[in-house]
């Protein structure tokens, strides 16, 4: 939303702005995050071959940022000594004063014919300033030339991160450095480095060499292909010896690098669980004093502790940030009920539960941290047995645990696997390289609100931002990693940046297209926007008519459809809004681009069927974890898709038995259901369907059966449709469907369709 800017905010730089002649005005930008007031004017500045520049003195360090332009080259940096000796042109850097109105987090960007000026109090501010002409830079046609503007922003939370998993793949400083700039052009300020784990230690300390000389390297470079196959490391050296570990004084280097683009690097040293790395080489830290047995530390040993300690001092002569990230998830405690020692410790403690043996470990290293000045962080498993009170909770698991804690006064980082865990799925698997498993696509991030409904407004300023997690069991290679957090970071970028109020998902992805330039010229290997169509039919039972909705992730016309089951082309009617079907249809729809089909043909049918609205009983109830829309679900003209959200798949721990009242005896031709398989959901396909006739509701005689014969090993999710077609027509008042479930699992139903 534009804003009228006062004229004695900006001085006579107003001026200059509405005499500028319009030749290469540009009538938009397309920043991400969305700044929070943009006022556009004509004109603009060219930047010359060698661009005066200047600053305040809180801002010279900050200043050499914009070096990094790609486009343009800049002089010296001129110290600015007073507002009275702020030179005429170029690029200046100015402090503000209580007359511009101000916040100490908030810039002022204007760009006018005699260049750019940006306004704020402190450098974290000036540098987000500075990262915006940057981002322009990528984003404008000529990145020389900046249309006039004034911007004024603000970010709304003081967290905004993305965490990478080294662990299970390693990757180099090169690729580390370039993802920090990426971070950077998106405001991002917090890079949580996930540094150990089972699958391998990542960072040199030097008072034990061993986990960088052996617990960095493994049998096999890919981590599925280690996980299936042994998980034994070898020592470094080793032919087969596959894996890595960053110096110390690499990561100074890189702490360095970030700090210097405003980023922060939060390690995390994970404990007291998936420590597999450390205890094979260390056994005597662990429960049962044998390597490759449990991957716990012993929390009763003494010795766990001292090793602890030893590790995070030497982290915290690398790392200078606030917080330190200490892991406290999936701990595998099963040897700690077994445990002489752990048994000895809870008698001494006078707890009664593994739970408060874990936070026990928990606050001992939080009291560590405390002493030398840092505070702790944990993933929301810290909560199980009491976090201490001041600890920063990271809550991955849900929603809900994120507001239990902010609720109970803790600090959190919001990161739930439900919208932030970009290991997942982000298209159609069967489509997409192997993942983790899920589904969370591009619109799923930039919907949420790191805000849970239902927090108390006093305890709102307990959300310090979000984040986005990157786990990379399934991410051997740099390319993949750049693939599946772009462009979903820049999503979460706009999240945690961005006035809320102002959002827009259409507006977004508009905007979005241009920096898939940016991404280009950066060489990102981001996940391009997927050609497949995606077909809603919404029944209106009222009208007793079908709303066909087609959508792509493109942004621009291209998909053409027919109605009639014939493959779409080039010539088909072009989608331009949704169509109104009064008779039943069978959809199918495509994108083409220059009168070339560039994806799969969808097909969905648009029913308006006999049994819409009928009575219906079930014989066997749902499961009230998925009710969908309780007894009107089955016979309510909508289709549930293909994902388990949307409210329309009902679901069942037993067979589905229905009955269908049509109240007098009908003539039917067909009866069809489908059913969702989705692994990740534990729902499979039944192992039979059979429809049943009756003409009292009481004797039921056998019509057809349809028998599935697909596997029930396969990851992918997929809807399929159980149809039954007579010959010849037949007649009945009741119509009875029963569904085996033969796979002890759930089954996902969403409509009984009967012609």
């Amino acid at each position: 939303m534009a804003r009228k800017v006062s004229p004695y905010s900006l001085g006579l730089l107003v001026l200059p702005l509405l005499l500028a002649a319009p030749a290469y005005a540009q009538n938009q930008v397309s920043l991400i995050p969305k700044p929070n007031h943009v006022e556009m004017h004509e004109g603009g500045y060219i930047f010359p071959s060698a661009t005066p520049f200047a600053a305040f003195e809180p801002f010279m360090e900050v200043a050499a940022l914009l070096y990094d332009h790609p486009f343009a080259q800049f002089t010296a940096v001129e110290r600015i000594k007073s507002h009275k000796r702020i030179p005429a042109t170029g690029v200046r850097l100015v402090q503000a004063r209580a007359e511009d109105r101000l916040t100490n987090d908030a810039y002022r960007l204007v760009v006018d014919t005699s260049g750019i000026v940006i306004t704020a109090h402190q450098a974290p501010a000036m540098l987000n300033g500075i990262l915006t002409v940057l981002q322009l830079a990528y984003t404008q046609p000529d990145g020389r030339r900046l249309p006039a503007m004034v911007i004024e922003d603000k970010p709304r939370f003081g967290y905004r991160g993305l965490h990478l998993d080294v662990s299970r793949h390693f990757y180099p400083v090169s690729f580390l450095e370039k993802f920090i700039d990426l971070m950077a052009l998106y405001k991002f300020n917090t890079f949580h480095w996930h540094l150990t784990d089972g699958a391998g230690w990542r960072l040199q300390i030097n008072k034990y060499p061993a986990l960088t000389q052996r617990s960095a390297w493994r049998t096999h470079p890919a981590w599925k292909d280690w996980w299936h196959n042994g998980r034994r490391y070898l020592d470094m050296g080793e032919p087969n010896a596959s894996g890595g570990y960053y110096t110390q004084a690499e990561a100074r280097q890189l702490v360095a690098y970030a700090a210097r683009k405003g980023i922060t690097i939060i390690p995390e040293i994970e404990m007291p669980g998936h420590s597999e790395e450390v205890l094979a080489v260390y056994p005597e830290l662990s429960c049962t004093g044998r390597p490759y047995q449990h991957s716990a530390f012993c929390i009763g040993n003494e010795k766990t502790f001292t090793f602890l300690k030893d590790v995070l001092t030497e982290v915290m002569a690398v790392f200078p940030s606030k917080y330190i990230h200490i892991g406290g998830d999936e701990v595998d405690t099963t040897s700690w009920g077994t445990c002489a020692k752990c048994r000895t410790r809870m008698e001494q403690l006078g707890v009664d539960s593994i739970a408060g043996l874990q936070n026990y470990a928990v606050a001992r290293i939080d009291s560590f941290l405390q002493a030398n000045g840092r505070r702790l962080i944990g993933w929301d498993e810290i909560l199980d047995g009491g976090a201490p009170k001041d600890a920063t909770v990271m809550s991955w698991r849900n929603v809900e645990s994120g507001l239990a804690a902010a609720n109970a006064g803790h600090d959190v980082i919001m990161t739930p696997n439900s919208h932030l865990y970009f290991d997942h799925y982000q298209g159609n698997p069967r489509t997409e390289p192997e993942a983790i498993g899920g589904y969370i696509p591009l619109q799923a991030v930039y919907g949420y609100n790191p805000i849970p409904a239902g927090l108390a407004a006093d305890k709102a300023k307990h959300i310090l931002g979000a984040q986005g997690n990157i786990w990379t069991e399934y991410m051997p290679t740099t390319d993949q990693v750049e693939y599946m957090a772009f462009p979903r970071a820049i999503a979460l970028a706009e999240v945690v940046w961005s006035d809320p109020v102002g959002r827009d998902w259409d507006d977004f992805n508009k905007r979005l297209q241009t920096h898939y330039r940016l991404l280009q010229q950066l060489d990102v290997n981001y996940y391009r926007p997927s050609y497949a169509v995606d077909i809603h039919v919404d029944f209106n039972p009222d009208t007793l008519t079908n709303t066909v909705s087609l959508t792509t992730e493109q942004n621009e016309l291209g998909i053409h459809y027919t109605t009639d089951g014939s493959d779409p082309v080039a010539g088909s009617t072009l989608y331009t809004k949704p169509i109104e079907l009064a008779v039943p249809a069978t959809i199918k729809a495509a994108y083409f681009v220059d009168s070339a089909r560039v994806g799969g043909i969808a097909t969905a049918k648009a029913d308006i069927h006999k049994a819409i609205g009928k009575n219906i009983v079930y014989q066997t109830a749902w499961d009230a974890s998925y009710p969908a829309q309780k007894d009107s679900t089955l016979l309510n003209g909508q289709k549930g898709g293909e994902h388990t959200g949307g409210g329309q798949w009902q679901g069942f721990v037993n067979n589905v038995d229905i009955t269908i009242d049509f109240q007098r005896r009908e003539a039917i031709n067909s009866v069809a259901i489908d059913f969702l398989r989705d692994p990740a959901a534990n729902a499979y396909l039944p192992g039979e369907v059979t429809v049943l006739f009756s003409d009292n509701g009481k004797n039921f005689r056998e019509a057809g059966t349809v028998t599935n014969g697909a596997a029930t090993d396969s990851g992918f999710r997929e809807v399929k449709t159980f149809s039954i077609d007579f010959d010849v027509q037949q007649t009945a008042r009741y119509v009875r469907v029963v569904a085996t479930n033969v796979h002890n699992a759930l089954l996902l139903t969403d409509e009984v369709v009967v012609y």
